[in-house]
């Protein structure tokens, strides 16, 4: 069985990377390649018929591919996310519904940059948008702003905002059925603003395998 945070970290995985992407062979995600990451990741086997429930279960369906969650009112909403935590408890953040790009990325650096009183080291994965030219620029435009830090290619125990996607989903209404854009854009926006509020629970984020990372480097995580 997978912990909550685990199976939020195996569902992002299985839809922001290609199975090339995270160490394994193949282009598309099937239920076999997902057990592949799982044993990786958290040396749990699983069979195929124990992937296909926990795909079930986070709301995406595979044959030969995975795709991403389906609504089951038909219509779909989406809304992202950017957190930027510190182990001092703060945090920042922007909601969007855009997709993620390098531009939406210089805009969060700036909003982050305005609220930082010294120079920021942040930790973030190797997306393409945050190794794009226009971050690079943007970095050396900025050079006592903010300071990027990729981890190992792929490495979500070294992430706290992992547990922080799995706090978000749980903070969601389960039952509620969105019919448009702006209610889960609100609800997001809620839970953000409550965590900014209580420093405490921010830095727990930074617990158990993280922590290492967090104060070798004290980065804030994004």
């Amino acid at each position: 069985m997978l912990g909550e945070t685990e199976q939020a970290v195996v569902r992002r995985a299985v839809l922001d990377h290609r199975p090339c992407g995270v160490g394994l062979s193949g282009q598309l995600w099937t239920r076999r390649l997902i057990g592949g990451l799982i044993a990786k990741l958290y040396r749990a086997r699983l069979a195929e018929p124990g992937v296909g429930k926990y795909l079930k279960r986070w709301g995406c369906r595979s044959s030969g591919r995975t795709s991403g969650p389906s609504s089951r009112s038909g219509y779909r909403f989406s809304v992202n996310a950017m957190p930027a935590i510190s182990i001092r408890g703060r945090m920042h953040f922007m909601v969007f519904t855009e997709s993620f790009t390098a531009e939406l990325m210089c805009r969060f650096l700036d909003r982050l940059a305005g609220h930082v009183d010294r120079k920021a080291p942040l930790a973030v994965d190797r997306h393409s948008a945050h190794r794009s030219r226009k971050v690079r620029d943007w970095l050396a435009t900025h050079p006592d702003d903010v300071e990027l830090h990729f981890p190992p290619p792929y490495s979500p125990e070294l992430h706290p905002d992992e547990p922080v996607n799995a706090d978000l989903k749980h903070s969601l209404p389960r039952q509620h059925r969105a019919w448009n854009q702006a209610e889960p854009a609100a609800e997001t926006l809620r839970f953000f603003r409550r965590c900014q509020q209580q420093p405490h629970i921010v830095r727990g984020y930074f617990g158990g395998p993280h922590v290492r990372y967090a104060l070798d480097e004290n980065p804030m995580s994004f």
